[in-house]
């Protein structure tokens, strides 16, 4: 949840920038907010020209890129902004959503500085998103304790040499790959996902699982005092297999499969109550 915020509903891809301090966002997902163009991509690349040919060069200068987890669940250039520049393109996007946009942006800065201050803060927060989404009490707890094991291996990860964002998601595959028998992207097509979050769309026992990979992995890797991106990704095969053979086993057992097409989207939930009033 760190790396992606709601406004009104709609996400909004995130970055904190430790040494600089501040938040960078999709620039994309902003100009798809505001225009709600079906082409924001396009809207975004002619803006960018107008603004330029406006003379507001400083503009594209600080604009910059990071690699972000699209639609298609892949890592991709993406580009990003800070606050200061970002209101700076929203001036130029005619559009009623403009304002309470910018009075967004605000809340999201200073929440940021709440949450350095009061760390639990933050996990309070993700709570009362969840909840708002319509997710149970129950549900909630598992995927919160997915998030910390979560943190814990990527603090490993860091600890052992690992470079953030590609190897980081290249690990993450070889677990879910051994784990599942399916990367996050094969995973998210199962339950027909574009750009939101896998995890967010587990039931109760994907997201154990997903757990008990992750925690296999760090739990190895300290084991093993892996070191580097090609002893860790041995070890995330491990970690997974790990989780893998348990998974098995069960459905081995109980007759049914772990993995299923069942997620939480909006217009999903909309068609199974109407289906439910029909009857």
């Amino acid at each position: 949840m760190a790396n992606i915020k709601l406004f009104q509903t709609k996400q909004v891809r995130t970055h904190w920038n430790e040494k600089e301090e501040k938040w960078y966002f999709a620039i994309i997902d902003v100009v798809e907010i505001l225009t709600e163009s079906q082409r924001p991509r396009k809207y975004w690349n002619d803006l960018k020209k107008k603004l330029t040919s406006e003379g507001y060069i400083e503009v594209s200068e600080k604009i910059g890129q990071l690699k972000m987890m699209a639609k298609d669940g892949k890592m991709r250039d993406t580009d990003i902004a800070d606050t200061e520049t970002l209101l700076r393109i929203i001036q130029s996007i005619p559009s009623p959503k403009a304002e309470p946009f910018k009075r967004w942006l605000a809340k999201v800065g200073y929440e940021r500085l709440e949450e350095i201050e009061n760390p639990e803060l933050a996990s309070k927060r993700a709570r009362e998103i969840y909840k708002a989404k319509g997710y149970s009490d129950d549900w909630i707890e598992k995927r919160m304790r997915s998030i910390a094991i979560r943190d814990e291996l990527t603090d490993e990860w860091k600890k052992r040499g690992v470079r953030e964002q590609i190897e980081y998601a290249i690990l993450t595959a070889e677990i879910s790959k051994a784990t599942f028998g399916l990367t996050p992207s094969q995973y998210k097509q199962v339950k027909g996902l574009k750009r939101e979050n896998l995890r967010d769309h587990m039931t109760d026992l994907e997201l154990i699982f997903s757990m008990l990979g992750e925690a296999a992995t760090t739990k190895i890797a300290k084991a093993k005092d892996a070191k580097g991106f090609k002893e860790n990704k041995e070890v995330a095969i491990e970690g997974g297999n790990v989780a893998g053979i348990a998974r098995k086993e069960l459905e081995e057992r109980s007759g049914e499969k772990v993995v299923t097409s069942e997620n939480y989207l909006p217009e999903k939930k909309t068609k199974e109550l109407k289906g439910k009033k029909k009857s």
